[in-house]
C-alpha cells in the first residue's frame, strides 16, 4: 500500500464541497492576528515550519522555497520556523532572503541546539541575516537549563525574541520547569487535533508567564490525513473549513493561548490552503469539542 500523505491525500477524499457563503465571504477577510503575549505584536496565526521540508540546498529546494515564501507573504503570514539542525533549510532560506530582498517581510525563528556562540554565528552566516526575530533553545531536556545567554543575545540586539522548544513528551516536566522559571517570549511544542497533551500540560503554563506558544506537527505527522481518509468534513464544520486541513489548523487556532500554527510544506498550494485557515470564523468552544468527538469516533 503507498503511504498516505498530504501530497497524495487530495485525490482519496469523498467529493469536492460546495463553498458555503460565510467561507466565499472569507477569503475577503483581513487575516488573523494574535499578540505576541510579552511585546503586544501582532503575528498572523499561520506560518510554515520547515523541518524535512528544505533540507537539500540544490536549485529545486530553492525554487520551491522561493515559491512558498511568495505565497506566504502574498496571503500576509510571515512566519518561517527553522533550525540549525535542518540539514540545509537554514541556507536555502538565507539563499532566498538574498535573492529576493524580501527579508523585511519575514518574522525569522530558528533554533540552536545549545547556547553557543560558534552555533550563533553560523545560523546568522547562513541565513544571511544580522538579526533573528526568535531564537530558540532547541529540544530542552533539563529542567535546570539557563536562558542567561540567549537573554545577553537579546540585550544585545541579536534577536528580538526567545524561546524553547519540544516536541518530545517525555521532556515536558523540563520544559514546564524552564518556562516557569526563565520565563521566555515563545515555547513551541507539537499540537494536533489527536494529540492534546500540551492543553493540560503547556498552554496553561504558557499563558500564566506570557509566553506565546507555536504548535509544531499540527497534522500530527500526517495521521489526521490518514484518519480522514475517503470522508467529508461534516455539515456542521463546513462553514468555516473547506478543507481539511483548515479542519485541523482552525481547531487549534481557535485556542487563544496559541500565538501561531507552523504546518511544513514544499507545495504553494498546500501553502495556500493552509493559510486560509486563517481567514473567517473559527469554531466555537462547543464545535471544538464535536471536532474532537468526531476524530476520536474515527
Amino acid at each position: 500500500m503507498t503511504p498516505l500523505t498530504r501530497r497524495n491525500f487530495g485525490v482519496l477524499t469523498a467529493g469536492a464541497l460546495l463553498v458555503p457563503p460565510a467561507l466565499a465571504r472569507a477569503a475577503d477577510a483581513p487575516p488573523i492576528t494574535r499578540a505576541i503575549p510579552s511585546t503586544g505584536e501582532q503575528l498572523p496565526v499561520v506560518g510554515l515550519g520547515t523541518s524535512q521540508v528544505f533540507n537539500d540546498d540544490n536549485d529545486k529546494t530553492r525554487q520551491a522555497a522561493t515559491r512558498i515564501m511568495r505565497t506566504l507573504i502574498a496571503a500576509g503570514g510571515s512566519l518561517i520556523d527553522t533550525s540549525s539542525v535542518y540539514g540545509d533549510a537554514e541556507a536555502v532560506l538565507g539563499d532566498v532572503f538574498a535573492a529576493t530582498g524580501q527579508r523585511d517581510k519575514i518574522f525569522v525563528a530558528t533554533k540552536l541546539e545549545q547556547p553557543d556562540a560558534d552555533e550563533l554565528h553560523r545560523s546568522l552566516t547562513r541565513l544571511k541575516v544580522k538579526t533573528i526575530d526568535l531564537l530558540q533553545l532547541h529540544n530542552v531536556r533539563d529542567p535546570g537549563q539557563s536562558l542567561a545567554q540567549f537573554k545577553a543575545w537579546k540585550a544585545q540586539g541579536i534577536c528580538r525574541y526567545i524561546g524553547i522548544t519540544s516536541t518530545y513528551h517525555g521532556d515536558f516536566a523540563a520544559i514546564e520547569a524552564v518556562l516557569r522559571r526563565e520565563k521566555p517570549d515563545f515555547v513551541q511544542i507539537d499540537y494536533s487535533l489527536d494529540n492534546r497533551i500540551a492543553e493540560r500540560r503547556i498552554l496553561p503554563l504558557a499563558a500564566e508567564v506570557k509566553a506565546g506558544v507555536l504548535t509544531a506537527l499540527p497534522f500530527g505527522r500526517a495521521r489526521l490525513f490518514g484518519a480522514v481518509r475517503g470522508k467529508a468534513i461534516p455539515d456542521w464544520a463546513r462553514d468555516f473549513a473547506d478543507s481539511w486541513a483548515r479542519f485541523f489548523l482552525k481547531f487549534l487556532i481557535a485556542d487563544p493561548r496559541v500565538t501561531a500554527v507552523i504546518p511544513g510544506t514544499s507545495e504553494p498550494k498546500h501553502m495556500a490552503d493552509n493559510l486560509g485557515a486563517m481567514r473567517g470564523r473559527l469554531p466555537d468552544p462547543d464545535q471544538r469539542k464535536r471536532m474532537i468527538a468526531f476524530i476520536e469516533a474515527l
